[in-house]
């Protein structure tokens, strides 16, 4: 049996709506997901073991919007329940099912209800009507820039849904390191030798 280890960076961005971008460090995260047998087009079938998934709440720590830290007290945890779908180790390209809540909270006083998030993250373009994202094959030392556009649905808190104007289109962005081994905790195989290609993420407004 062969592993996909998942390794959360920097670089991470979050934008829900009209709001600007959330830029986000996410070191620190992990997963680790099971690779089915290669078919004879070269993909594999992935699935990370959600209970295993671990990335890190967007804070002041680590969050800045307009160039600006999070209010000290906010916070927005993500607790994801889904991350599957396939890969190309050829090519380096990255199709994967994402479905994850995310739970708002004000100093311990405040707890708003969960945002549901369902998208599809991949290495390729990702294009809504409000956001475009451009992602980032897995290159030869496994970093990839996954992307993907969702419609969040309306929380049922109204101020939150005012605030938010949800129901509206979600965009995120998640640098990270994919590195494919034999053993759970086993030294890493080469990847292949993917080029690096460019970045471009843009917000279209209404």
């Amino acid at each position: 049996m062969a592993f996909l280890h998942l390794q959360t960076e920097a670089g991470c961005a979050l934008a829900i709506g009209a709001f600007p971008h959330f830029h986000y460090d996410a070191r620190g995260g992990s997963g680790l997901a099971t690779l089915g047998r290669s078919e004879g087009s070269g993909w594999q079938a992935v699935r990370f073991d959600p209970s295993l998934l671990r990335i890190p709440a967007l804070s002041w720590r680590n969050t800045r919007i307009l160039g600006l830290p999070l209010p000290p007290g906010l916070s927005i945890a993500i607790e994801p329940e889904q991350l599957e779908g396939q890969w190309h180790p050829n090519s380096g390209e990255v199709q994967l099912e994402f479905q994850s809540r995310f739970c708002f909270s004000l100093a311990g006083c405040y707890q708003a209800p969960d945002l549901i998030v369902r998208t599809r993250l991949h290495s390729e373009s990702a294009q809504g009507q409000r956001h475009h994202a451009q992602g980032e094959r897995i290159r030869s030392d496994g970093e990839a820039l996954l992307v993907g556009i969702a419609t969040v649905p309306p929380t049922g808190d109204s101020w939150l849904d005012r605030f938010l104007g949800l129901p509206d289109e979600a965009l995120a962005l998640l640098r990270c390191r994919l590195i494919r081994t034999r053993t759970e905790d086993g030294q890493a195989e080469s990847l292949g030798r993917v080029p690096l290609r460019g970045v471009n993420t843009e917000t279209r407004m209404p």
